[in-house]
């Protein structure tokens, strides 16, 4: 597998889980940031950004007033540029493994995290990333990189999907000594 590997598929195929579970056994050894949503009584209101070291900020939501939009949800690029493109710069600087979670409309709508996915890509190190399902021209280019292993993610190959990515998280950080095994 190539130096990025990024899974795409629906949304709600188990991306972000994928993602978060191969970092299991990585402790300061990964930096940048994964999505998750937000919900109240079952309901979906937004997302969240959160970084590997614990920082979170809203990302889009309901009731956020925003020129920039994607479906129903209003997209705060300032907090994406302050929480999420500041932990993608730290890792590309700091750390073996970086992580981008996701790649999709919303962060898009941010030319400094466009430009830090181009940095980490381009900058050699491990990227684990999610990248959008559906068509769009920029993230069409980051889907045909010669840099990036792109994986389909579907139900029925979400198990093996795992197993592939865990391997390959591994490979890079074990050659390097890198992996700690979790004593719990």
């Amino acid at each position: 597998m190539r130096k990025v590997c990024l899974l795409s598929g629906g949304p709600g195929v188990g991306k972000t889980t994928i993602v978060r579970q191969a970092l299991g056994n990585l402790r300061g050894k990964a930096g940048g940031f994964y999505t998750e949503e937000i919900r109240v009584g079952g309901v979906r209101q937004g997302f969240r950004i959160v970084t590997l070291e614990g920082e979170s900020a809203i990302l889009a939501h309901i009731d956020i007033k925003s020129p920039h939009r994607v479906s129903k949800y209003g997209v705060d690029v300032e907090s994406l540029d302050r929480v999420g493109v500041s932990a993608l710069r730290q890792a590309i600087q700091e750390c073996y493994l970086v992580v981008i979670d996701e790649i999709g409309k919303m962060e898009l709508f941010s030319p400094a995290f466009r430009e830090s996915v181009l940095e980490a890509i381009n900058s050699g190190k491990r990227v684990l990333g999610t990248i959008m399902l559906s068509p769009h021209p920029w993230a069409d280019e980051i889907k045909r990189h010669p840099s990036v292993t792109l994986i389909p993610l579907t139900m029925a190959n979400r198990s093996q999907v795992l197993k592939q990515v865990v391997e390959w998280v591994k490979s890079d950080t074990m050659s390097r000594g890198q992996v700690e095994q979790d004593s719990a």
